[in-house]
């Protein structure tokens, strides 16, 4: 790409040279064409949809006769995952959406994670649940690979366990300044 230069003056002998207003123009057309087309994602009956890779299906069935609460449990969270296939939720909440004790919910999600259904991060007591976007994802095909965990979402290395702490070694951590009050 050309470097753009702006100037009071157009240089007729350089065609990367535009003026001031010129500018403002093209980037006032940029914004208007940013926003329709945000505006055509959001009104898009797509939205509603998740998408699923055919493989998943087998692995669906899979998992339903293995454990149904694995699978009811690997369900809601794709339902309520947001664009980047993560979703923030206690086991608390789970227990009691689907009724059962703690324990029961424990192992379901260890199904999950040991199958590669999900990743768990951890974010004080509560957990982020990333979903395997070779599995299922939620957005536009063009965006499958901003799927799995791009949130701004603040953890803490200590919260996780050893594997995590070293896959999150090889991310780039932005590291935060403590502040004491």
């Amino acid at each position: 790409m050309a470097e753009l230069f702006v100037s009071n003056d157009k240089d007729i002998l350089n065609p990367n040279t535009v003026t001031f207003e010129e500018r403002e123009k093209q980037i006032q057309e940029e914004k208007k064409l940013e926003q329709e087309q945000l505006k055509r994602e959001k009104n898009s009956p797509f939205n509603s949809f998740i998408q699923v890779n055919k493989k998943t299906y087998q692995l669906e069935d899979k998992l339903m006769k293995e454990s149904p609460l694995a699978y009811r449990i690997w369900r809601f969270l794709a339902n309520n995952m947001d664009s980047y296939n993560a979703v923030i939720v206690s086991q608390e909440v789970l227990t009691e959406i689907f009724e059962v004790s703690r324990s029961t919910i424990y192992r379901a999600v260890k199904i999950l994670d040991e199958g590669n259904y999900i990743k768990i991060y951890k974010s004080g007591t509560s957990n982020v649940y990333a979903l395997n976007d070779d599995m299922v994802w939620n957005s536009w095909g063009t965006n499958k690979k901003y799927s799995k965990f791009n949130a701004n979402v603040i953890i803490s290395e200590n919260e996780q366990t050893e594997e995590m702490q070293k896959e999150l070694k090889d991310l780039k951590v932005e590291k935060h300044k403590e502040v004491k009050f």
